[in-house]
């Protein structure tokens, strides 16, 4: 039997291995059925959870589990760092070496910050885990297997490699990569663009590429720090520095997600992380909006949602950034169900395939837009989608070019699994009836476009609905207007307000002032963000119907907002328009003379002024003629307008021609001939660019019935040479402000019949358009400063060559309109160094120019110093100061207070917020009435004399109450926000604010509540108590009133930077003196401080201030005057102040009611709430510093002289603060026994008070001489005395001597010899004494000393 069956075994022992390794496939087959045991390998690496992985540690564990699961674990590296390590990713699916379709990918990103190290460590324990449960729980072998996981421990492993163990702030170092770059502020940002070059981040690199390439559909960034978890967006256009809630458009989406995270955290989810370093923080839920957190530009999240198809959230996982290895395994089992139930969260919402109707191929790149979210993705390689959403019922389009759009409505969305939705698209035919490829279509991606769906869709349609389809295919016609008709004011007003709602997400309307008979002055802003400037986005303008008869430009761009609206996300160059400018549609500057034009006017003048029968096109003011004529509230309020939106370019619309003419409009000459203005190229460029798409304007003869002779090249003209216009809009545009305005005639019949209507949109609606785009030629960038990389407000940008500057916007960015060239720009701002680039400028694009100034003075700010400067300084960027108005609004009743419920209302204060506030009896009233001040500060109790102080101050007339109950409300809105709002929580714990709602209390119980009434204004002595404080010329010509002597006191007895008085009866803000003093040595920096609060002040700051019922005349610049102007008087207690308090004072008279009904005091709050505010930025400006000697003893008293002619002395601890007017200045100190010291230093009007440090030397010279020098001296003069005595002294021995000789050997000749002898020694004597005496150094010392007096 051998020799049979060995050859039967040898047979058979390869079939039965040939079926073993069969079966072996099969169950790699079905994962879900028959899986692999654990490699023997497996458990040599099972986990401790009791130490840090180093780079090599962490290297060799992930390729040991690799090695041990390679059936569902492939490590790979998508990049390196700059010390050269990888960048490790472990991918976790069935077949995890290719890419399969049906499986969403999702992704976790641990240690981006080196330092925290907590998220690294747990990543690596998720690798594990995942793995090691494959196949042992259900739970995680249906993630695994429905799932293409991705985890990527270290971000930054070189960071990692420098932070120390224990080291829970991050003291030690290791955030940022190798090369000092914070990766989470080096992406690029939806805000400010790249701003990091790549080379500092391969990281970031490598990372973005990876992003992008993969279309993950849902992510996790692990932090450390605190305990929350936080979601976009991460910053805002404004960049305030906390506070701001920065929606993205699936914000609800975000908060479930992060939900998700935070409820299955026993720590997050209470919203108390307790956290050493910051006790008090709390998030509602544990979650949180970033940029309401912190603003945190170019951070990774953000980037993920916005160009990657991925929603990331930020987990934030211990409070310690490093602890001890001792605490990973509690961090493990915290975080563990957390980062399983959310990675389970890829499985929601509608995903499917897209594919091409006709072949059935997969298409990739197709946007699925969702309908009313502003946020689309697109397919991946296999055609594949997941669209996250939470349970609702949905219309869903695809989109993709060359295709015929393709919207399911009605989609269901069930909480739990996702909804399976499939797409197959039509291809498009061309006319030759072939079908159109995809790869040859020309259309922009529509990735970002909002798809409004007005029909219903089923899911077989392939046919998009033609009133609104979501793509533009080549032959597609734009949305025209349909309706044309002239619109009367109260027709064009529910127009707007019909538009504004309709499309609400790209417009904002909002009236810049009123006309004369009252009626708003209408914008319609039409942008992807229309409420606010965004950075480095031009701001353009239109503004029709100057001259109310000339109206075909009110209907145009009543036509241009239909078109706009109706086209966006549709018609691609009207999308692109929108999302890259902020449009400003005026369409009546003058809708007062519009109500009494006459249609059918050719060539008349009913209408064309406005009701006080001005033309409004002759009322500005004029480079080269004095216009006299009063200005008229509607160029005012567009003046005003003007200053306060940085414009690029405008158009302004008139009619009675058919041509664009250009600045400047005349000259100084007045006589008709071309007035060239520095940018004639840049205007023609401007003027051509509409003309030339006007079919008739470009021939130049426009109205050839009416004018037959005229003739205008191209259809442009210089203004001048047409013929001369003083105190046009167009040239005060250009001279005055950054903006380039033109004037465009639109036909020759100013007031045509409707029926025409629609020729002239058919003229012009290109010409329109293209005139736009004209905003983003030349140049733009941003200004910054090297240090904190902040933009630099009203930086000049120069051109060499042209004698035009422009300034940067309060974010430091700027436009500059230029022809194609190469030009020498230079960016230069007060403080800094200024920089010069050379630039080439091109026709088809902007070219980006982008300035870093140095400044010439060091700002000495220390840490806590750098907080309150950055936060200044956002409160000075725009919005800054808006959005702290919007984000501290508290619930309030309104009503007038008598002087008992006010004593309540206060104590109830220091009683609810006891650990700011506290409460000073200053005095009593005449009637025994008290006279309090409240304190808020962080520590009240406690003196802090570096901190400024600023002082309040209500009702010294008791008929005006209005500035008590405001004070009130701001003392009420300042404590409930302490501790809520970061602004105000850091502006009291840097300021002694001291608030005294009633001098006058006794004034107040007596007032009527009428508007003008007297009664009420004196004390119950009949006293103006404005009156009687002493110290100027008055000199004591009255009694003094208690209520003085308290506020006087009051005044004396604390160092104030800045008081603020509110009264009544006017609308202006005034500033010392109230005595009649020609000459103020201060004066720049009090005008200044008044112009600040009037400058946020919505009704001050036009300067139409009149008051019908007390005769103030209107017109009164910036809102600001002199107080001496308004009322020349003695004793006030604004001149006291002054004069013996050395604290400016403004008088704020907050309307021209002196006593106004209850229920108008909400108004008055809003009105002047943001003023209030702006004061407490303020005081935190001009110079401040300390004055030691160099033991780093306070130098108390010394004097401080600011360019020589300011004066201020410094405090008990030699701190000293000084508010000026923004500017360069010379500091020079004086004190008695110290060398002086000067210094320099710039004081801007966007920064915290600029700090100077001085050092003093002892005063070592006598006389004014050095010491060193005049001991030296003294010592040569001693020395001299001794060598003269010594010399007399042998003389005289040596005379003594020889007499004696003289005796014993001349006894004969004794009488001639004694009196030879005595006439020598009377000579030497005389010539000895002669030097002894003569001090030749007397005067010289006596003319030291009197130069030193």
């Amino acid at each position: 039997m051998e020799p049979i069956c060995e050859p039967l075994s040898k047979t058979l022992k390869p079939l039965l291995l040939l079926f073993a390794s069969f079966l072996l496939v099969v169950s790699l087959g079905d994962g879900n059925k028959q899986l692999l045991p654990r490699s023997p390998g497996a458990s040599e690496t099972a986990e401790t959870y009791d130490k840090y992985y180093n780079y090599v540690n962490l290297t060799n564990r992930l390729r040991a589990l690799a090695q041990s699961y390679p059936h569902i674990a492939n490590l790979s590296s998508v990049g390196r760092s700059v010390e050269g390590r990888e960048l490790w990713v472990m991918r976790i699916t069935v077949e995890p070496d290719k890419d399969t379709p049906g499986k969403p990918k999702f992704k976790y990103v641990g240690n981006m910050h080196g330092d925290e190290t907590v998220s690294r460590q747990v990543l690596a324990y998720l690798v594990e885990y995942l793995l090691a449960k494959y196949g042992e729980e259900a739970r995680i072998t249906e993630l695994v297997n429905t799932t293409d996981i991705y985890i990527m421990p270290s971000m930054n492993p070189d960071g990692f490699e420098r932070s120390e163990e224990g080291d829970c702030e991050g003291d030690h170092g290791g955030r940022n990569n190798a090369k000092n770059v914070d990766l989470n502020r080096s992406f690029p940002d939806q805000f400010d663009g790249t701003t990091v070059p790549a080379d500092q981040i391969p990281e970031v690199v490598a990372v973005t590429k990876w992003i992008k390439e993969q279309k993950f559909v849902l992510s996790g960034n692990l932090h450390g720090g605190t305990v929350v978890a936080s979601y976009p967006y991460d910053d805002s256009a404004t960049h305030q520095r906390q506070g701001y809630y920065s929606q993205s458009a699936d914000d609800g989406l975000f908060r479930y997600l992060a939900l998700v995270y935070a409820n299955n955290h026993p720590v997050m989810k209470t919203g108390r992380p307790n956290c050493q370093d910051t006790p008090d923080e709390t998030f509602a839920d544990g979650i949180t909006n970033g940029a309401r957190w912190y603003d945190v530009t170019g951070g990774m999240q953000d980037y993920n949602y916005l160009h990657g198809n991925c929603l990331e959230i930020t987990m934030e996982l211990s409070c310690c950034k490093h602890p001890r290895a001792s605490e990973l395994r509690k961090e493990w089992d915290l975080n563990r169900e957390s980062l399983l139930a959310y990675m389970e969260k890829v499985h929601m919402g509608v995903h499917g395939f897209v594919k091409d109707a006709v072949s059935g191929a997969a298409l990739s790149d197709v946007s699925i837009v969702v309908a009313g979210i502003r946020h689309n993705l697109t397919t991946a390689k296999f055609g594949d989608y997941y669209r996250l959403l939470l349970p609702g019922t949905y219309d869903i389009t695809a989109v993709a070019p060359g295709y015929l759009p393709m919207t399911v409505n009605s989609v269901q969305v069930m909480d739990g699994k996702p909804a399976e939705l499939n797409f197959n698209l039509q291809p498009l035919v061309n006319e030759a009836g072939g079908r159109t490829p995809q790869s040859t279509t020309s259309a922009p991606s529509t990735k970002h476009l909002i798809i409004p769906t007005t029909e219903a869709y089923n899911s077989t349609q392939t046919q998009a609905a033609s009133s609104s389809p979501p793509f533009l295919p080549p032959d597609h016609k734009s949305i025209h207007p349909k309706e044309f008709r002239h619109h009367n004011y109260a027709d064009m007003e529910l127009f707007l307000r019909k538009y504004a709602s309709e499309f609400s997400s790209i417009t904002h309307l909002y009236s810049i002032g009123r006309s004369v008979q009252d009626r708003e002055l209408y914008v319609m802003v039409i942008s992807d963000n229309p409420k606010v400037h965004e950075h480095r986005e031009p701001e353009f303008k239109y503004v029709g119907n100057m001259h109310g008869n000339e109206v075909v430009g009110r209907e145009l761009l009543l036509n241009l907002i239909e078109f706009l609206c109706r086209n966006y996300g549709t018609d691609p160059e009207v999308t692109q328009l929108v999302k890259n400018t902020r449009i400003h549609i005026m369409p009546s500057m003058n809708p007062d003379g519009y109500e009494v034009a006459v249609e059918g006017d050719v060539m008349g003048y009913i209408g064309r002024n406005n009701s006080n029968d001005y033309d409004l096109n002759r009322n500005f003011p004029d480079q080269f003629v004095s216009i006299t004529e009063p200005r008229q509230p509607e160029t005012i309020a567009v003046m005003n307008w003007l200053k306060s939106t940085p414009f690029v370019l405008s158009a302004n619309l008139h009619g009675g021609s058919l041509v664009v003419n250009y600045p400047f409009d005349d000259d100084k000459d007045g006589v008709r001939h071309y007035s060239q203005s520095p940018d004639d190229a840049v205007f023609k460029q401007v003027a051509k660019a509409y003309s030339q798409e006007n079919p008739l304007m470009h021939k130049g003869h426009p109205c050839e019935d009416l004018y037959p002779k005229e003739y205008f090249a191209d259809g442009i003209i210089n203004g001048a040479e047409w013929y001369t216009v003083p105190g046009g809009m167009q040239d005060w545009n250009y001279v005055n402000t950054n903006c380039f305005e033109v004037t465009i005639e639109l036909g020759c019949v100013k007031y045509p019949k409707a029926k025409e209507l629609p020729k002239y949109w058919e003229q012009n609606w290109r010409a329109l358009l293209q005139f736009m785009h004209q905003v983003h030629t030349g140049i733009k960038g941003t200004v910054s400063d090297q240090r904190d990389r902040m933009g630099i407000p009203n930086a000049t940008i120069s051109v060499e060559g042209i004698d035009h500057n422009i300034t940067t916007a309060h974010r430091g960015d700027y436009w500059r309109l230029l022809v194609p060239g190469i030009y020498a720009i230079t960016a230069s701002a007060d403080g800094y160094t200024p920089v010069t680039i050379y630039a080439t400028v091109t026709k088809d694009h902007p070219e980006v120019v982008d300035f870093r100034l140095t400044r010439l003075y060091a700002n000495n700010n220390g840490p806590s110093d750098r907080e309150l400067y950055s936060l200044i300084k956002e409160l000075s960027q725009d919005q800054g100061l808006e959005q702290l108005v919007k984000s501290t609004a508290t619930d309030n009743s309104f009503r007038y207070r008598r002087p008992k419920d006010l004593d309540a209302f206060l104590r109830g204060l220091t009683l609810n917020f006891p650990q700011i506030t506290s409460l000073h009896r200053l005095g009593q009233s005449v009637e025994f009435r008290n006279i309090l001040a409240l304190e808020i500060s962080n520590n009240p109790a406690k003196p802090e004399p570096s901190e400024p102080k600023i002082r309040f101050v209500a009702g010294i007339h008791g008929n005006a109450p209005v500035g008590t109950e405001l004070l009130l409300e701001f003392a009420a809105c300042l404590c409930i926000n302490y501790g809520k709002n970061p602004a105000i929580t850091k502006l009291i714990n840097e300021t002694r604010i001291f608030i005294v709602p009633s001098i006058n209390p006794d004034g107040q119980v007596q007032a009527d509540e009428k508007c003008t009434s007297s009664r009420g204004m004196n004390n119950s002595r009949g006293k103006d108590l404005d009156k009687t404080f002493f110290g100027n010329s008055s000199q004591h010509v009255s009694e003094v009133q208690p209520e003085t002597i308290a506020m006087m006191n009051f005044i004396q007895s604390n160092d104030f930077s800045l008081s603020v008085a509110l009264d009544g009866g006017a609308l202006v803000v005034t500033y010392p003196y109230d005595k009649p003093v020609h000459t103020v040595n201060n004066e720049a920096t009090l005008k200044y401080l008044a112009k600040v609060y009037a400058k946020n002040h919505p009704k001050m700051h036009p300067g139409d201030t009149a008051c019908s019922n007390n005769g103030q005349k209107g017109n009164v610049p910036d809102g600001v005057m002199k107080a001496a102007q308004l009322q020349s008087h003695m004793g006030s207690m604004k001149d006291f102040s002054m004069d013996f308090g050395h604290c400016p004072e403004i008088t704020v008279y907050t309307g021209c009611c002196l006593f106004p009904a209850a229920d108008q005091l909400a108004t008055l709050w809003a009105e002047n709430k943001k003023a209030l505010l702006s004061m407490l930025v303020e005081v935190h400006r001009g110079v401040r510093g300390e004055v030691k000697d160099r033991s780093g003893k306070p130098v108390v008293g010394a004097t401080i002289f600011l360019n020589s002619t300011l004066k201020v002395f410094t405090s008990e601890a030699g701190y000293f603060h000084v508010l000026v007017h923004p500017g360069t200045y010379t500091i020079d100190v004086i004190a008695e026994g110290y060398e002086g010291q000067r210094k320099e230093l710039e004081v801007t009007s966007y920064e915290a008070a600029a700090t100077v440090s001085l050092e003093l030397d002892l005063d070592n010279s006598i006389f004014g001489l050095q010491r060193e020098f005049v001991v030296a001296c003294a010592a040569a003069s001693m020395t001299a005395l001794v060598l003269t005595a010594c010399i007399i002294w042998c003389v005289c021995s040596l005379k003594s001597d020889r007499q004696k000789d003289g005796f014993h050997r001349l006894r004969q000749h004794r009488d001639d010899y004694d009196d030879e002898i005595n006439l020598n020694s009377m000579g030497s004597k005389k010539s000895l004494l002669a030097n002894e005496f003569q001090d030749e150094s007397e005067s010289d010392e006596e003319t030291l000393y009197a130069n030193k007096i």
